[in-house]
């Protein structure tokens, strides 16, 4: 296993991406259902949403940019596609039903995006990209769950989209925690910096 990932130092992954701003936050379906083992939750992701709400403060504070996703499919599922092949149960995420809204203590403020989606990245198929662009965002922190899903496919994209991601990892989490790990340290390796909440709250205060 260490000689797997000392290999990943040996061909030159993980170097310095220093945040720069301005700086957003996009804070990935932390809705009622992934927040509920018996639904789509578990692991460590009921620690992540209440580490989360430090970090949105911080944002809001900051002024900075702060946008939402939800997967939220129509009533009819008229819009089903192969993510709902692999995962039948997100299907019942509608518009209407508890499981697709936000969680309480994250709700968002007026003036902060709220992006509706039927595929893992908030930024496939969305205007998220616009609108962080519009708003001249450079650094996008991004909380949310899950790590190994639709997380780290929103951070791929906003890597790929010219923003420089930032994981914030306490804010992240997984149903598992294997999976959890893994992704954050690939994510550190090829297309994010990855810092705690702490760490992020210190390296972003204007």
């Amino acid at each position: 296993m260490h000689d797997d990932i000392s290999a990943y130092e040996r061909q030159g992954f993980g170097a310095t991406m220093t945040p720069k701003p301005p700086y957003g936050l996009l804070i990935v379906d932390l809705v009622n259902g992934f927040a509920d083992p018996a639904v789509f939750g578990g692991g460590n992701i009921a620690p992540a949403i209440a580490q989360t709400t430090h970090l949105l403060a911080h944002a809001r504070s900051q002024g900075w940019p702060v946008a939402h996703s939800r997967i939220v499919f129509a009533d009819d599922d008229a819009d089903h596609n192969i993510f709902t092949l692999k995962v039948p149960g997100m299907l019942t995420l509608k518009e209407a039903h508890p499981h697709s809204a936000i969680v309480p203590q994250l709700t968002p403020a007026a003036g902060e995006l709220v992006v509706r989606k039927t595929v893992p990245s908030a930024f496939f198929g969305t205007g998220l990209a616009a609108w962080l662009t519009q708003r001249g965002v450079q650094t996008l922190l991004v909380a949310g769950a899950v790590t190994s899903g639709c997380v780290r496919a929103s951070v791929v994209d906003a890597m790929q989209y010219g923003f420089r991601p930032l994981v914030v990892s306490d804010c992240v989490g997984d149903r598992a925690i294997g999976p959890h790990e893994a992704n954050l340290f690939d994510m550190s390796q090829k297309y994010a910096t990855v810092l705690t909440c702490e760490e992020t709250m210190r390296a972003t205060l204007a």
